[in-house]
């Protein structure tokens, strides 16, 4: 009988130990992250999994500040609208984006730069912009917008641009290299990436701007201020602590 109540001392012992380890992953703040396709820095995997550097390092920011993340990828315009109305509590993304001036906090510490690049074939001149783009075919990726004055150019009718979209940037490489446009709006890291997974040649490009990242909380998010500063104390941190934090 004595055996019998020891062991189950120690089970129940050993039940809330369990407990106690998962009640602070159980009970820490839920914080929906959103993203939009940007490989290699967030992207959703085949089987519908949130992949990416950016988002390996929102993880361990969200851990560290005590937090739990809920990711979720949407395209650019939804991200922004859920940014604006607090459905989307933080997204890791470029500063500066006019739309979401009044509704988001910006993080202290930068995660990356990238940059925003106007691709055209080997058999082209490098384009003086905006002049050249006049009654021509831009290829863009759907579900992304881009920053002012380049997203004014799409829609300026004293250009005329034809926009052709396509759904992935190895499909605006090939649609530029088969002149279905000419030229091909995009960011560098994606489509270096593509490129080299198609083995194609460096496409020549003209770089238009470079866009600094870091993490943009909506104002309407759960204790907003709170959590901005959680996350900017929790990376410098791991920084402090020697960890490397770059994307690449």
């Amino acid at each position: 009988m004595r055996l019998f109540s020891c062991l189950l001392l120690c089970s129940a012992l050993a039940c809330g130990a369990s407990l106690a380890e998962d009640a602070p992953a159980t009970l820490a703040p839920l914080v929906n992250v959103g993203y939009y396709e940007f490989p290699p820095y967030s992207y959703t995997d085949a089987e519908g999994r949130p992949r990416g550097a950016n988002l390996d390092l929102i993880r361990r920011l969200l851990h560290e500040a005590g937090y739990r993340g809920q990711f979720r990828g949407l395209p650019g315009a939804r991200l922004y609208a859920g940014l604006r109305d607090g459905s989307v509590h933080l997204w890791p993304g470029a500063t500066g984006k006019e739309e979401l001036r009044d509704y988001v906090l910006e993080s202290r510490n930068v995660l990356g730069e990238f940059d925003l690049a106007l691709y055209h074939r080997q058999d082209t001149p490098p384009p003086k912009v905006p002049d050249d783009l006049a009654g021509r075919g831009v290829i863009v990726i759907s579900g992304y917008t881009y920053w002012k004055p380049y997203s004014d150019w799409l829609h300026d009718p004293a250009l005329n641009v034809r926009i052709h979209r396509t759904s992935s940037h190895s499909a605006a490489l090939e649609m530029l290299q088969r002149q279905r446009g000419d030229f091909l709006l995009d960011y560098r890291i994606p489509v270096e990436q593509a490129r080299r997974q198609l083995g194609m040649a460096p496409v020549p490009h003209l770089t238009l701007q470079r866009l600094t990242g870091k993490l943009i909380i909506s104002k309407n998010a759960p204790d907003a201020e709170v959590l901005r500063d959680a996350l900017d104390r929790a990376y410098e941190r791991l920084q402090a602590a020697g960890e490397d934090l770059s994307l690449d």
